[in-house]
């Protein structure tokens, strides 16, 4: 039966829709609004229509934009942090290699190929995490020191060399391991150099220069106006805690920082291996733990190995240290932050001693492989992160004999043939030379030869002219040794002191480390701690300028300061002027 009351199918479709339209239209306009006085023309329909369509596309227009700026800022800052399963505990790792630049890597991976008698393309850990680069100058300088570079890293700010987290206008700066503290991390410094040296001072405490040795003590146990940031420091500098009356001492105060520490703050003193051994690898640990295992440093790897009854290693100290942390943050929502330190690194290539160097690099790429596993396996999601302050020696896999033509070469085996230091050597020289005063010089060269020379270095064949340099002069035995041992192995050196190359970065990976992916400033590896952690550094460096006095500068250390600064250097670094001294009273009475 045919519809009666529709349009004719046939009619105009348009003017079919346009009446329609304006119909419905007029329907919906007399809905919304009472009738006016005259009633509305069809071009104001029209214009109300366009005006509810652009309000709409505006209205979802911003609500994508407002989805996809959220969006954004979740992924860029909450993408370095854990899964929302583990919103707020986690643990950082940060490792310093000490003074080792790029050419240290090529040095000891060929070392250990051929001790080891590896494949050529077998790699260090170190190389299987290779991250990107660092660049390193400092603010007062193209050459960076130890203090200013680990200012860079506890602060994430540049400043002058030999600063110790304190401004270029010598005004504190709170650090990430201060914040952490604060926030409810537990903390640990662990070094193979005196506890009080730079890189970990740096991150506990806050002097104009480095040198403040004994104020920076008192510092790192709790006597600076935070208290105590530090749960665990481990490594050498003993002679930094003892009051100048007691033996063994090289404070220039009578201030008991050891008892201080003890009776105070309530450390746990551990000063020899029957004490580390007790902390059962860190399963018997009562924190804050001091353990101070040296009167000065801990004795270069190559050395320590024979005196293990007497000297941790890096690693040892470091996997007690990760499992004590561990263990006292197992009920906490907070994780742990833990710097470790391969600090003789740049002893050796102060020295110029590759031999020790080797042995150092090992030693610490062990300690990274050791992190990396401990990661792995707890259950709490962490990240390494591991780099280097600055590059020492300016350390070149070649030598050129001068007026000859280049040996494209280099010896690995006569490293391998030293069991010694070039430190230790002098040390026994010295010993010898102060036992023997009525020894001829040709009967000193002798003993040189045998004992140290051939026993120690591996060399059977020293010119006459070396062994006279050492008789004549012990003082200078420590270059000499390096030198006999570098020109035999073809290696080359350009400074006693530091280099401005850029140094390597090395990561576990994991959230947020991609930022430090490519070349990048040292300040941004302090960024990435802080931020990883989630942690406040302003706010504790507020706090520091708001409360903290640093005192009047010690007597011509000013004039240091201003004219270092415009010079753009510092002075030596402390190895260069003390150690040898420092390494003979520790040496000689516990060696």
């Amino acid at each position: 039966m045919a519809p009666t009351s529709r349009t004719p199918l046939l009619a105009d479709p348009g003017r079919r829709s346009l009446d329609s339209d304006h119909a419905a239209a007029e329907a919906e306009d007399a809905a919304l609004h009472p009738p006016r006085s005259r009633s509305r023309g069809p071009w104001s329909v029209r214009l109300r229509e366009v005006f509810l369509f652009g309000w709409a596309f505006l209205a979802t227009t911003a609500l994508i934009v407002v989805a996809v700026v959220f969006q954004h800022r979740q992924q860029t800052t909450y993408s370095s942090l854990p899964s929302p399963s583990s919103p707020n505990k986690r643990n950082l790792v940060f490792m310093v290699s000490d003074g080792m630049g790029p050419a240290s890597l090529s040095l000891t991976r060929s070392y250990r190929q051929l001790v080891e008698g590896l494949a050529p393309d077998d790699t260090l850990a170190l190389d299987r995490h290779f991250w990107g680069t660092s660049r390193t100058r400092s603010s007062s300088s193209l050459v960076t020191d130890s203090a200013a570079g680990a200012t860079a890293f506890s602060c994430g700010r540049k400043s002058y060399n030999g600063a110790i987290a304190v401004d270029p206008g010598r005004r504190p700066c709170g650090t990430v391991l201060e914040a952490a503290g604060r926030a409810g991390y537990k903390t640990g410094l662990v070094v193979t150099t005196d506890v009080t040296d730079a890189t970990p001072a740096s991150f506990a405490a806050h002097v104009y220069w480095r040198f403040q040795n004994d104020e920076i003590a008192l510092q790192e146990v709790g006597e600076g106006v935070l208290g105590r940031s530090v749960d665990l420091i481990f490594g050498g500098g003993r002679c930094r805690f003892l009051p100048n009356s007691t033996e063994g001492s090289c404070r220039q105060d009578d201030v008991d920082v050891a008892g201080i520490a003890r009776e105070k703050h309530g450390w746990a003193w551990a000063d020899d291996r029957a004490a580390f051994e007790a902390m059962g690898g860190g399963r018997n640990v009562s924190l804050p733990a001091l353990g101070l295992f040296a009167a000065g440093d801990v004795p270069f790897e190559i050395d320590r190995r024979g005196m293990g009854d007497k000297y941790p290693s890096l690693s040892e100290m470091a996997g007690t240290a990760l499992r004590a942390l561990e263990e006292a943050t197992k009920d906490s929502d907070k994780g742990f932050f833990l710097m470790i330190e391969g600090s003789r690194i740049d002893h050796a290539g102060h020295f110029n001693d590759p031999a020790a160097q080797v042995r150092e690099v090992l030693e610490y790429d062990r300690t990274f492989k050791l992190v990396l596993d401990f990661l792995e396996q707890s259950e709490t999601e962490g990240v390494l992160v591991a780099t280097s302050d600055h590059e020492t020696g300016g350390l070149a896999t070649a030598w050129q004999t001068p007026g000859h033509l280049p040996v494209y070469d280099w010896h690995p085996s006569v490293l391998a043939k030293a069991n010694a230091s070039a430190e230790y050597l002098a040390v026994l020289l010295n010993k010898h030379v102060a036992e023997m005063k009525e020894e001829s010089k040709e009967s000193l060269k002798d003993w040189i030869n045998t004992h140290l020379v051939i026993q120690r270095l591996g060399i059977a064949n020293a010119l006459d002219e070396e062994l006279e340099a050492l008789a004549a002069n012990p003082g200078a035995a420590v270059g000499l040794f390096a030198g006999m041992v570098s020109r035999r192995a073809r290696i080359g050196w350009s400074t006693g002191g530091h280099s401005a190359v850029d140094v390597n970065i090395y990561s576990s990976g994991g959230r947020g480390a991609e930022k430090l992916r490519g070349n990048v400033e040292n300040t941004d590896i302090g960024e990435f701690l802080r931020d990883y952690l989630r942690v406040d550094v302003e706010e504790i460096t507020k706090e520091l300028q708001r409360t903290m006095d640093l005192g009047p500068l010690p007597e011509g250390l000013g004039v240091k300061v201003e004219e270092k600064a415009q010079m753009g250097g510092s002075p030596p670094e402390r190895v260069v002027e003390e150690p040898l001294h420092v390494a003979v009273s520790d040496m000689v009475s516990e060696w």
